[in-house]
């Protein structure tokens, strides 16, 4: 029994696995396990009770807390083996772990448990590494392990991750014991250790010796010679290319269920896109179950060179999917049996495109991006086993057990239902600050992801930082009356997110004069911001909507102004008027793309507006007579519910109108003005 202190055993697991998970080349992010084993005492009986503390399911090493862990009796974990049914029921094992479970809370125990708890070794990892995967993945991976590691490391052929690949393992073990891990065929490896730095040493011995074997031995051109043509373009050109195409291909991976989306050039894919071997070894598709959970079992690759056209390579694309989609039913179709889970999409993960690079898609903006990261490791994979030998994953049969095993049906039934606006983009500009900031951080709580638009790149940026990593929201910089700028803010959003859903023209500015004071340069300028600024925007926005084919919203903040006549205010009033009928106008030519367009009336947004603090409620004050710090007050009075109109209420209408509960609203103008008489729609 290992009497090791478990306060230390814990703290050094989860040290050791934040190292770990910390390096892409060893793990990928939620991939792999490790455990530690130590003795407690128990709070019944005041008995010595031997501990496992695992890695729990859906965990990631990297950012791994004690919550994270599942912390089993091994007593009773280990008497399993006992009532063990075989390899054909071995699934009814991870129910048994419950009721292994020590104490309150913690994480639920994953399929890889027994792995864990089998083997006798007080700590053991289990990992991805690219180095150990290429050599789990070699057709003749047995005779490398045994050339590369000796009789330190030892060959397990493939076998479904659960109870029987701990027992196998655990045997492994016990049979050399002067061994310190295996290679997992097709998988991965596990190591073990007398302490936490043992086995992460031996972890990495592992790694490194394969990854050194690799550099040593391994072809120079593993992936052969370069495809003329498939090269690299020029950074510029590949991302023009990159973005003209993004919204086509985010159309095709949303085809069965809305996908956000992620753009990688890493010079490595670009590398594999232009060798003589990628169009067969993607055609392999990925093998580490880790991998192809979340890249589907192959790629989409585009077989066009380089310089082909934007209109030509869409035209590809779009039979390729088809194409893509016919293969994968035909997959489901040749191996799913009575009691296999319904397939779940015929639409690619991944997409690869000859000098551009590869986009990458997921339910989230992060599970869009961690696929990306995954295929990246898929290609070093297949670097390192085709350097050495010949790239051999798993067959699709096997690949199929896993991606529809009741294990994974039961454990994506288990997520949280997604909130309103998950899935959809939403580009805001002037949000910054005051009522498009408040949109955005509405709209992000919604679960949408946000491209903060502003003049202030600076200002955008520390606004996105605020609502949470890029996975959430990035800052961009643009001037709404430059539509090369807008151009430039369009491509910054699919880039970061694969698409566009939600645009909401809310940048404006306002001049408070009377007729005889208002210059043709104050009208210009209004007018530029606000009717000629949304329209670029709308135009350059509509775009990508339309050629995506998955709807959407296009939201205009105008002003109560747009309809009711005040005084000292013609440029302002005149240009939101030119906005709400921008509205009407857009909602009938984009309605036949699934494109609603409707627009908010508010009144005088006092606090927290950048209009009304750069001038503007000064004037407005001075205009009605009160103080400026009263002109909320002001207007909260006049209205008939004597309430003041904050940022936040704009940003609920948004809400309301970008949400599931309107969609068949189109052409509308929202008041929020807490009810102004003159004000009212007719």
């Amino acid at each position: 029994m290992n009497s090791e202190n478990p306060t230390t055993a814990k703290h050094a697991l989860l040290a050791r696995s934040n190292r770990l998970g910390a390096e892409p080349h060893i793990t990928n992010y939620a991939g792999g396990n490790t455990s530690a084993k130590g003795v407690e005492t128990d709070p019944v009986t005041g008995e010595p009770v031997e501990l496992l503390w695992v890695k729990g399911s859906g965990g990631d090493l990297g950012t791994l807390t004690e919550q994270g862990l599942a912390v089993l009796r091994l007593d009773r974990m280990r008497a399993l083996v006992d009532v063990y049914p075989g390899v054909e029921r071995e699934d009814e094992m991870v129910a048994a772990f419950d009721f292994c479970l020590h104490g309150k809370g913690g994480a639920a125990p994953s399929i890889d448990t027994a792995m864990h708890g089998l083997v006798d070794a007080p700590h053991v990892d289990h990992l991805h590494p690219d180095a150990g995967i290429a050599i789990a993945t070699a057709a003749d991976g047995e005779r490398l392990t045994a050339e590369i590691f000796g009789g330190k490391v030892v060959w397990v052929p493939w076998r479904r991750p659960g109870f029987q690949l701990g027992l196998d393992i655990a045997a492994v073990k016990e049979q050399n014991p002067d061994a310190i891990g295996c290679i997992l065929g097709g998988h991965g490896i596990t190591a073990w250790g007398e302490t936490s730095e043992e086995s992460e040493r031996n972890s990495r011995w592992i790694i490194d010796t394969a990854q050194a074997h690799i550099d040593a031995h391994g072809d120079a051109k593993p992936f052969g010679g370069e495809r003329a043509g498939f090269g690299p373009l020029a950074a510029e050109e590949r991302r023009a290319k990159a973005a003209a195409l993004a919204p086509t291909i985010r159309g095709l991976a949303s085809h069965d269920r809305p996908m956000l989306g992620h753009f990688s050039d890493d010079e490595r894919v670009l590398h594999f896109l232009g060798s003589e071997k990628a169009p067969a070894l993607a055609a392999l598709g990925t093998s580490c179950p880790d991998h192809f959970l979340r890249t589907k079992v192959k790629p989409m690759l585009l077989d066009l060179p380089a310089d082909a056209g934007v209109e030509e390579s869409i035209h590809r694309l779009k039979e390729l999917h088809e194409q893509y989609r016919a293969d994968y039913t035909a997959y489901y179709d040749a191996h799913a049996t009575a009691e296999s889970p319904a397939i779940r999409g015929a639409d690619p993960l991944i997409v690869l495109v000859p000098g551009v690079g590869m986009f990458s898609f997921g339910a989230t903006k992060q599970t869009a991006r961690v696929a990306g990261e995954f295929y990246l490791n898929a290609i070093n994979v297949m670097r390192g086993a085709e350097a050495l030998s010949t790239y051999a994953p798993i067959s699709d049969a096997e690949k199929f057990r896993i991606e529809y095993w009741a294990l994974e049906e039961a454990k994506l039934q288990r997520m949280p239902a997604p909130k309103s606006h998950a899935t959809r983009v939403a580009l805001v500009t002037g949000a910054a600050s005051g009522i498009g900031k408040a949109i955005a951080t509405r709209l992000a709580a919604e679960g949408a992801c946000v491209v903060i638009a502003d003049l202030d790149l600076e200002k955008a940026q520390a606004a996105a930082g605020e609502l949470g990593s890029t996975d959430v929201a990035i800052g961009v910089q643009a001037n709404v009356t430059d539509a090369a700028a807008i151009d430039r803010a369009i491509e910054d959003a699919v880039l970061a997110f694969g698409g566009i859903d939600i645009v909401v023209n809310n940048a404006g500015l306002s001049l408070s004069k009377p007729l005889l004071e208002t210059t043709e340069a104050d009208w210009d300028l209004q007018h530029d911001v606000m009717a000629k600024g949304s329209f670029l925007v709308a135009k350059a926005a509509a775009r990508v909507l339309i050629e995506q084919g998955m709807g959407g919203d296009v939201i205009y903040i105008s002003s109560k102004n747009s309809v009711f006549a005040g005084p000292n205010n013609i440029a302002y009033s005149a240009t939101k008027a030119d906005q709400a009928h921008q509205v009407r106008l857009l909602a009938v030519e984009l309605g036949e793309h699934g494109v609603k367009v409707n627009g908010i009336n508010p009144d005088g947004v006092v606090r927290g507006s950048g209009i009304f603090a750069s001038g503007w409620g000064a004037n407005r004050a001075a205009t009605y007579g009160v103080d400026e710090q009263d002109l909320g007050a002001f207007y909260a009075q006049r209205t008939i519910l004597k309430r003041e109109v904050l940022p936040e209420h704009v940003a609920n209408a948004v809400a309301v109108l970008t949400g599931p509960d309107l969609s068949h609203t189109t052409g509308l103008h929202i008041p929020v003005d807490a009810g102004v008489a003159a004000a009212f729609l007719r």
